[in-house]
């Protein structure tokens, strides 16, 4: 099969496109025929030997995939060959990634594809609506009614974060680089979208929510937490999920008296009974029309590297290019 993997950790560059043996399936795995892969930073991170993890050799890069079942397993039981299943949480410890023509994946990280829900969408809300779910619910437990700030609302988690939120009946503030995406982030449902580069941010959001947001949730590598403390409303939940090295100053005194509570977490620690939640009731959504892709563009596997390196040029570099997922189809 074709796959897009590296020998060893490095630059986008070492990604190599070739052939590779297809994989066979064992206990409780599926192999599925893959019609599409998304792009994540921490497939970069990965690759890049930011994050020191046992990789198979030679390594497959690429966590999310969107397909069909081509074989199972003896002991799988969740699917049979013909089925469309979506799934994330590959390439990572230990487990081979999805940049492949074939990936053999175990049936506890797939999910079914609702009807009429193309594979490109699928594989696109794949990491980052888990992620969204689990810091939008399961961590910070939003409640109809409340009010959300998320930075970043036309990349992926935040767009997905957009959505999960007005689903519920939520009230949305978000920030953009320009009105493109502010018009991207209103349709999906923000009530308000903030160019950081031309708005004064605090203000903003002070006259949108005067007694504070009841959830802020933090997408950013570089944080503001004087910011985010500023804003949080009495008893508000901060959320965040990125930045490994960051070392931001933290006000103690004004987080405390409020009784806010702080919530971190990273996708891969989260068993997948717990996934599992997440994925079905984004099923339900996305059947509905209520969670749909933020997709920038759709590329080819072969160009996997190229892929890498502007996902990096974004998300380290600041370029501004991209807005949105990645998405690319062998």
């Amino acid at each position: 099969m074709k796959a897009a993997y590296i020998e060893q950790p490095g630059p986008p560059e070492n990604i190599l496109f070739g052939d590779l043996p297809q994989p066979e399936v064992a206990g409780t795995q599926v192999l599925v025929k893959v019609e599409a892969v998304a792009v994540n930073p921490v497939d970069t991170y990965i690759r890049g030997g930011m994050y020191e993890m046992d990789l198979p050799e030679p390594f497959i890069v690429g966590c999310d995939l969107a397909g069909v079942v081509e074989e199972v397993g003896p002991e799988a039981k969740r699917y049979q060959p013909g089925d469309r299943v979506w799934g994330s949480n590959q390439g990572l410890l230990g487990r081979q990634g999805t940049f492949a023509e074939y990936a053999a994946v175990d049936e506890c990280w797939l999910y079914p594809i609702p009807e009429d829900v193309p594979a490109t969408d699928a594989a696109a809300t794949a990491l980052v609506g888990i992620t969204a779910h689990l810091g939008t619910f399961r961590k910070a437990n939003l409640k109809m009614g409340e009010t959300l700030f998320v930075n970043g609302g036309a990349g992926g988690v935040g767009s997905c974060v957009i959505q999960m939120a007005k689903a519920i009946g939520a009230r949305v503030v978000t920030t953009v680089s320009n009105e493109d995406n502010a018009k991207v982030c209103r349709k999906l449902g923000a009530n308000l979208a903030i160019n950081y580069k031309t708005d004064d941010i605090d203000e903003a959001i002070s006259r949108f929510a005067p007694e504070g947001v009841d959830v802020w949730f933090e997408t950013l590598r570089k944080q503001n937490l004087a910011r985010a403390v500023k804003h949080l409303a009495m008893r508000g939940r901060l959320v965040l999920i990125a930045g490994q090295d960051a070392q931001p100053k933290f006000p103690i005194g004004p987080f405390y008296v409020k009784d806010c509570t702080i919530y971190g977490f990273a996708l891969f620690n989260t068993p997948p009974e717990e996934q599992r939640k997440c994925a079905a009731e984004m099923n339900r959504w996305m059947a509905k029309g209520r969670l749909r892709a933020h997709i920038d563009r759709v590329m080819r596997l072969s160009d996997a590297a190229a892929a890498h390196r502007l996902q990096e040029e974004n998300t380290l570099g600041n370029a501004g290019t991209l807005a949105g997922k990645i998405v690319l189809t062998p």
